[in-house]
């Protein structure tokens, strides 16, 4: 790909975002679609995936991580620092065992963040 190519699929993408409430969406459902393959690739026994896509969901949490306002969110951003190191805890623990289970329990707590984010989006963010 091109720089050109790269920049163009770049500012399409940003366009396509219609907020930051929307990107936050979109980062959950990444993490939720990068786990469901990281077991998958478990269930077919290929570690080169597993690693793959266990990385790129551990990639989105640190940048929820970094995204936190610490100052305007106050205990909620502490809460949910602490809920993403742990959920970041499990993948890494799922990549070293191999194990199913801890990603299945990052899927759970991703789809439950999904859930309270699109009710607290639609219903307004104050």
């Amino acid at each position: 790909m091109t720089a050109a190519a790269a920049y163009n699929t770049y500012t399409r993408n940003n366009v396509e975002i219609e907020s930051a409430e929307k990107l936050i969406e979109m980062l959950y459902e990444g993490i939720i679609r990068f786990c469901s393959l990281a077991k998958r690739s478990i269930e077919i026994d290929d570690i080169e995936k597993r690693t793959y896509w266990i990385n790129r969901a551990i990639a989105i949490f640190v940048e929820l991580i970094d995204s936190l306002d610490m100052e305007k969110g106050g205990e909620v951003s502490l809460y949910l620092e602490g809920l993403y190191n742990q959920q970041i805890k499990f993948l890494n623990e799922s990549n070293i065992e191999n194990s199913p289970e801890k990603i299945e329990i990052v899927l759970k707590v991703t789809r439950t963040l999904l859930e309270a984010w699109r009710e607290v989006t639609e219903n307004g963010l104050d």
